[in-house]
């Protein structure tokens, strides 16, 4: 009989491990056919605060919803009476600025004879009908450069030199049909719309000039390595001036790097301004591996607050204040988030995300505050929800399998609680580090149609051109309009032997700021 117990225990045993293993199996097929087939959103906002955390008593964030009066606001007058074909969509405000041309169809003159008495029509009127976009397809054409000489008759007949040539703007590339408008399109293509070269080879032999991609890539390489390098490390020089800097990482396969297989994984690195510095700068970086030194070397004379993910290798970043994000913490809490929301196993995520978008939502309501006050109004409202989150933390862990989905998230913020409180120190810190990843997607976007770099030459002016394009997005430039302007300027230019001349190629400058900026 008791071996017969012994084995029945056993048994039980088994079938309880198969249990959570089944579970646990379960668990993570649903969450892969979430991140495959479900939306890629991650706004929680459906999951209120209040409504989940019912043992803390923080108040609602929806003032500014409960008083709101919509009657107070008086609606904007027109010229003329604007026809609205969609809430918000005002087809005047769309056409404003696009240059216009009115077709009128008429009568050819056999037929303004009147079929009734014969008499001649007259015009009286027309009629507006609709009004519709007309596309022009892209041309190519050659310019045939000649530069004229002059000639000073009487300094020849008395033997002085006397010959004289105008001004000729040097060449983006020596011997090679490129021009600064271009390369600038070629570039703005791959690294804006991500059309990768092979596809801009189509293009190109459509409209009449067949290039081919290895043309294209050495346009880029080589105006990136002569003319946009230095520009993109004096934008480096004044990033590291900052207090407050993003950085994250994202892989890339990069063929032909040496002593490494073309399947080893390389990385790129992306480095930001924060949302509250004046000057908007994002620096990418090439690098072999994911190594925290790639970080420290970069980062090197930076002493401020730096936002990143919880990879460890920042912590090589010695001498900074280190702040992790909140929106990772909440990412691990909704992929916890079982199918069935009405289901127990939601509790303890819901609970979790509720704890984040709490804390969210203050962000967004002293987002106008000074840094000071923001600093003394995160001490009053955010640290009580962190207080009272990490005491529910510490009580849930022990109710959770740590190999669980829920489990995991619970002991990722229970690992960085420290770091994942710094922001509280400063005023100006954030409390996420979605601008860096933000700033870095346009390349995830660009990997997935160009798939690979094809030489760490390729990857390093892909990571210059990237450099120059997110950074003229956050200072409000047309990408391509910066870019033209730069492989307009630079060539022929003294910058090598006066290096105060890049600060005139900054997105900022004055110049720029009028000739580059986005419509």
């Amino acid at each position: 009989m008791r071996t017969l117990q012994d084995t029945i225990e056993s048994q039980n045993k088994t079938i309880e491990g198969l249990r959570e293993e089944l579970k646990k199996s379960n668990e993570n097929m649903e969450f892969l056919i979430k991140k495959l087939y479900g939306r890629k959103t991650e706004k929680t906002s459906a999951i209120d605060g209040q409504l989940v955390i019912s043992d803390i008593s923080l108040g609602l964030f929806n003032e500014a919803e409960k008083e709101a009066d919509l009657s107070v606001l008086e609606p904007v007058p027109f010229e003329e009476p604007v026809k609205r074909t969609r809430k918000g969509y005002k087809r005047k405000d769309l056409f404003k600025d696009l240059p216009q041309q009115d077709h009128v169809y008429k009568l050819d003159k056999s037929q303004q004879i009147c079929p009734i008495d014969g008499d001649n029509l007259s015009v009286v009127g027309k009629k507006f009908l609709r009004s519709e976009i007309k596309y022009v397809p892209a041309e190519i054409s050659i310019v045939n450069i000649y530069q004229e000489t002059y000639e000073c008759r009487t300094c020849k007949k008395e033997n002085r030199p006397g010959v004289f040539n105008p001004y000729m703007p040097e060449p983006v590339l020596q011997h090679s049909y490129a021009t600064a408008s271009s390369v600038a399109w070629t570039m703005y293509q791959k690294f804006v719309q991500s059309v990768p070269l092979y596809r801009q080879e189509k293009d190109w032999k459509q409209m009449g000039f067949p290039l081919s991609r290895a043309t294209l890539s050495n346009w880029i390489i080589k105006t990136s390595e002569e003319w946009l390098t230095p520009v993109v490390e004096k934008l480096r020089e004044e990033l590291l001036k900052e207090t407050y800097l993003h950085a994250d990482e994202t892989p890339v396969q990069v063929f032909n790097e040496e002593g490494k297989k073309n399947t080893t994984k390389s990385y790129m690195w992306v480095y930001s301004t924060s949302t509250n510095s004046e000057r908007g700068i994002r620096i990418f970086k090439y690098a072999t591996g994911r190594a925290g030194d790639n970080a420290k070397d970069f980062l090197k004379g930076f002493d401020g607050y730096l936002h990143t993910d919880a990879y460890s290798g920042y912590g090589k970043v010695k001498d900074i204040h280190h702040c992790l994000c909140w929106a990772h913490v909440r990412r691990y809490f909704t992929d916890a988030l079982p199918k069935d929301m009405k289901s127990p196993e939601a509790t303890l995520p819901a609970t979790g995300v509720a704890y984040c978008n709490q804390l969210f939502d203050w962000e967004r309501e002293l987002k106008t505050l000074t840094t000071e006050e923001r600093k003394r109004m995160r001490l009053e409202k955010e640290k009580p929800v962190l207080d009272a989150f990490w005491s529910w933390v510490e009580s849930s862990i022990q109710k959770v399998l740590p190999k669980f989905n829920i489990g995991k998230a619970l002991q990722y913020a229970l690992n960085h609680k420290d770091k994942l409180q710094t922001y509280l120190e400063d005023g100006n810190c954030v409390i996420s580090n979605n601008i860096a990843e933000n700033s870095i997607k346009p390349f995830t976007v660009g990997r997935k149609n160009w798939q690979f770099c094809g030489s760490p030459e390729g990857a390093n002016a892909s990571a210059c051109v990237y450099s120059l394009v997110e950074t003229a997005k956050a200072n409000g430039l047309n990408p391509y309009k910066y870019l033209e302007f730069l492989l307009t300027r630079l060539p022929g230019s003294n910058f090598k032997t006066s290096p105060n001349m890049l600060n005139l190629m900054m997105p900022w400058d004055e110049l720029i700021q009028t000739t580059c900026k986005a419509e």
